[in-house]
C-alpha cells in the first residue's frame, strides 16, 4: 500500500476502522482514509471487498467495532444517520430510496422534514436549480419517474438540508450510460458548489474521471491510494477494474 497523501483540511478522517455484521469476522479490517475540503474521492475495488459496508459504517448505518471516525475534527464514531445528517453529512444508500406513491414535491418535503416551513420552500427552490428536470414533474408521483429521475430525486431529498459532505453508494447503478453521465455531471456540479464527496462506484472509469483522488479496497483493506489520474493510468488498475483499455 502506498503512503497516504497529506490532506491539509480533512472534512472526513477514518483511523483504523473495523466493522462487520453480527458475530462474523470483520469485513472492514483497519481502514484509514481522508477526504479533503471540496474533494471528490472514489473508492473502487472488486465485489465483496467491503465497499458498501465501509460507507454504511461512515454513514451511521453500522456501528464500527474499532477505530475512529472524524467529521471536521469532531469524532462521530457510532453516531446514527439522522445525527450525521443534521451535522451536514449525507449518506445515500444504493438503490432508489424514494416514496413511490408521493409526488416529487412531497418527497422533497420529506427530505427536508427537519426544516421549518419557510426554509423548506427555499430548499425546494435550491434543489430544483440543481435538478431542473424535476421542476417540470414536481406534481408527478415518484413511481412515474424514470430511473435517472428517481436517482436525481433521491439526491435532491438529501440536498434539502444543504449537506457539505456526500457519501454516495453506487449513484449510477442500474442507469443507462447517458443517464450515468448526467448523474456524474450533477455530482461535479454539487462539488463545484462546495460539497465534498466520497463515493463508491463499479463504473470506476467514469467515477475516477471526475475525482481528485481514489482508494482501492480489497478484502477489507486499503491496497492503494493515489491521485485519480494516476489510478486511471495504472496498468494493473486498468486491467483489474477499468476494462483493460
Amino acid at each position: 500500500m502506498t503512503a497516504q497523501h497529506a490532506i491539509a483540511e480533512p472534512v472526513l478522517r477514518l483511523e483504523d476502522v473495523r466493522a462487520g455484521y453480527g458475530s462474523a469476522e470483520d469485513i472492514i479490517k483497519g481502514v484509514s482514509l481522508a477526504v479533503g475540503a471540496s474533494e471528490i474521492v472514489t473508492i473502487i475495488g472488486p465485489n465483496g471487498a467491503g465497499k458498501s459496508t465501509l460507507l454504511k459504517t461512515v454513514g451511521g448505518m453500522l456501528a464500527p467495532r474499532d477505530g475512529h471516525i472524524y467529521y471536521r475534527d469532531e469524532e462521530i464514531t457510532g453516531r446514527d444517520t439522522h445525527e450525521l445528517l443534521t451535522s451536514g453529512l449525507l449518506y445515500q444508500a444504493q438503490g432508489r430510496n424514494v416514496f413511490p406513491d408521493m409526488t416529487v414535491r412531497e418527497n422533497l418535503l420529506m427530505g427536508g422534514y427537519t426544516l421549518d416551513e419557510a426554509n423548506r420552500e427555499t430548499a425546494i427552490d435550491r434543489v430544483l436549480t440543481h435538478f431542473p428536470a424535476l421542476d417540470d414533474r414536481i406534481e408527478v408521483e415518484a413511481k412515474m419517474l424514470s430511473g435517472g429521475e428517481q436517482q436525481m430525486l433521491e439526491m435532491g431529498m438529501g440536498l434539502m438540508v444543504d449537506p457539505d459532505l456526500l457519501l454516495l453508494d453506487e449513484p449510477s447503478a442500474g442507469l443507462a450510460p447517458t443517464i450515468q453521465s448526467d448523474i456524474f455531471a450533477k455530482i461535479e456540479e454539487l462539488n463545484r458548489n462546495g460539497a465534498s464527496v466520497l463515493m463508491i462506484e463499479q463504473n470506476a472509469r467514469e467515477a475516477l474521471a471526475i475525482s481528485d483522488r481514489g482508494y482501492v479496497l480489497a478484502l477489507g483493506r486499503i491496497e492503494l491510494e493515489d491521485d485519480a489520474e494516476a489510478l486511471l493510468e495504472n496498468q494493473r488498475i486498468r486491467e483489474l477494474y477499468l476494462g483493460g483499455e
